[in-house]
């Protein structure tokens, strides 16, 4: 296959309306199939194999697999028409999973257009393109592959998400509005057309924009019930909107409480908020007055393993993205922007809090790798250890709830001890956090690992969580190795044992939830579909323990 011949195309479906020109991608998420074909694309030659897939997902439950096995371009065709109305702007993007990087993806929108990254292996990238209609037609709209060095005739690409939207989606705001009047305030940089956003219910999307003109600032008014919501903007190039290029900018707001707000990200970034008349007060439940009208609705008024166990209904069942897309989730998501705010991977067994910090690591570029020292690289540390509930089994061994990015020699060293307090340590990292013999005081007496005061609540708040969404099996994973059973009681209610407890409710009172926290939270809950209720009313660690 000569490099630039087209080898297959993927094209999506756009309809507009007559108030608000719109674009739906006639099943671009790719969760209907028939008879082993996705539905809605007419036209699949006999090139290209085309199948469903869980094991590589962006977002739903399954993706399609495409696997290019020709180089004849004839035969690699996989289509749709896509209807666009004059003067009407579209934003076509998709995410794309490259697996040996020997094909290069470029989105096709009425002719050639932008290309994805093949060296980016084993990790989601999305590629977008802003599209303006000259005339009322129709017109080919998806991808192409094309070949580079390294291509052996036959690779996997799965593709997921594809999103074509217009510049706005928002009516006009209510004349008056009798619920919550919310005003989304967005300051461009100098690409303003590469930024998005969308704001979400449980329901699906609320409103959504793009397509703006650069250095501008913009308004968006929103009457919204009460209920959960997540706000997100993305930048299409990834580098956010400021400060490289420019002075962007965001906030959502009701009246004068902020809600979400920002202006350093790279790919994208997600806020959480509840509306509701009761937020923050008095519900007259038994879990700390707080408002579980919305996410946590099912548990309110409970309090002990009854709390527990309904937290458990509304966490379980999460959309399991592979461990392959946490690279991802640390790049768009795991930068430093709480300490040095330097953009680099925010690294919690070589983060110094109050000081400048021995190494720094490059989102993607500095990924593990190899290493023979600390600062070699970073790596996917499983908090909970993999090796206590049986290795690479889903969905624990990709739930980012408690797999955090961490310097690979030092995750080495902490193996899968347990977390405790050391009293004689016989290896002492870059930031302090210490691997050695635990205190007398602890109630246990082997090795065990400690990280530094400032992350002790992230660590106790995932065991919490890992406690509650793995509550029907964890009770069975006792006796898988030496260090669980230490850790572990085998039981479905308590789980840990009790110096294990005693412990983490100490950790989770010294380092309470932090921004940093809440922003990973809301950034898991995007990635995955659930959130660790115990950053979000950590009053629920006493009321169950």
């Amino acid at each position: 296959m000569k490099h630039g011949k087209i080898t297959s195309i993927l094209a999506l479906a756009a309809s507009s309306c007559a108030l608000y020109a719109s674009a739906e991608v006639a099943n671009g998420d790719f969760e209907s199939w028939s008879n082993g074909l996705p539905s809605n694309w007419s036209i699949i030659d006999s090139g290209i194999n085309v199948t469903a897939t869980s094991q590589f997902v962006k977002s739903g439950q399954t993706a399609a697999k495409i696997i290019v096995n020709t180089t004849t371009q004839s035969e690699t065709d996989f289509l749709q028409e896509v209807p666009v109305s004059a003067g009407q702007s579209y934003t076509f993007s998709t995410w794309l999973y490259h697996t040996e990087g020997g094909v290069k993806a470029r989105l096709y929108v009425d002719g050639y257009q932008n290309y994805s990254d093949n060296t980016q292996v084993n990790q989601w990238q999305q590629v977008s393109f802003n599209y303006t209609a000259s005339s009322t037609k129709n017109i080919q709209v998806g991808l192409r592959f094309y070949d580079v060095t390294g291509f052996d005739g036959s690779e996997a690409v799965y593709v997921d998400n594809f999103q074509p939207t217009t510049t706005t989606t928002t009516p006009p705001p209510p004349q008056s509005c009798s619920a919550h009047n919310v005003t989304l305030s967005l300051t461009t940089d100098n690409y303003g057309s590469e930024t998005s956003w969308q704001l979400s219910s449980a329901t699906g999307t609320v409103a959504s924009g793009n397509g703006y003109t650069s250095n501008s600032t913009n308004t968006e008014n929103f009457c919204l019930s009460d209920g959960d919501y997540t706000f997100t903007i993305f930048d299409a190039y990834g580098d956010g909107i400021c400060c490289s290029y420019g002075n962007g900018s965001y906030s959502v707001k009701e009246g004068t409480t902020e809600l979400a707000a920002g202006a350093t990200f790279t790919s994208q970034q997600s806020h959480t908020f509840t509306l509701g008349s009761n937020n923050g007060g008095d519900n007259g439940g038994d879990n700390g007055g707080v408002d579980t009208s919305g996410y946590y609705a099912s548990a309110n008024g409970l309090t002990g393993y009854n709390l527990k166990t309904a937290l458990y209904n509304i966490i379980r069942d999460h959309s399991n993205q592979g461990y392959g897309a946490i690279w991802t989730f640390y790049d768009q998501v795991g930068r430093d922007r709480y300490f040095e705010n330097d953009n680099s991977i925010l690294d919690r067994y070589s983060e110094k809090p109050a000081g400048a910090d021995s190494y720094s690591y490059t989102a993607v570029a500095d990924q593990c790798g190899s290493y023979s020292a600390e600062g070699g690289c970073y790596n996917r540390e499983h908090s909970f250890p993999k090796s206590w509930f049986g290795g690479t089994v889903e969905p624990m061994h990709s739930d980012v709830h408690h797999i955090f990015a961490t310097d690979g020699f030092v995750n080495a060293k902490r193996s899968n001890y347990p977390y405790g307090e050391v009293a004689s340590a016989t290896y002492t990292s870059s930031n302090g956090s210490k691997l050695g013999a635990a205190t007398t005081s602890l109630g246990y007496s082997g090795t065990v690992f400690e990280p530094i005061d400032a992350f002790k609540g992230d660590f106790a708040r995932a065991y919490f969580y890992m406690a509650t969404r793995y509550q029907n099996v964890i009770g069975s994973w006792q006796n898988i190795t030496t260090s669980s059973d230490a850790v572990l009681n085998g039981s479905s209610d308590q789980v840990f044992e009790a110096w294990v407890v005693n412990m983490l409710k100490r950790w989770h009172q010294l380092d309470p939830v932090d921004a940093a926290e809440r922003a990973r939270n809301d950034a898991a809950f995007n990635h995955q579909g659930n959130r660790n209720p115990y950053i979000d009313h950590p009053e629920f660690v006493e009321a169950i323990w």
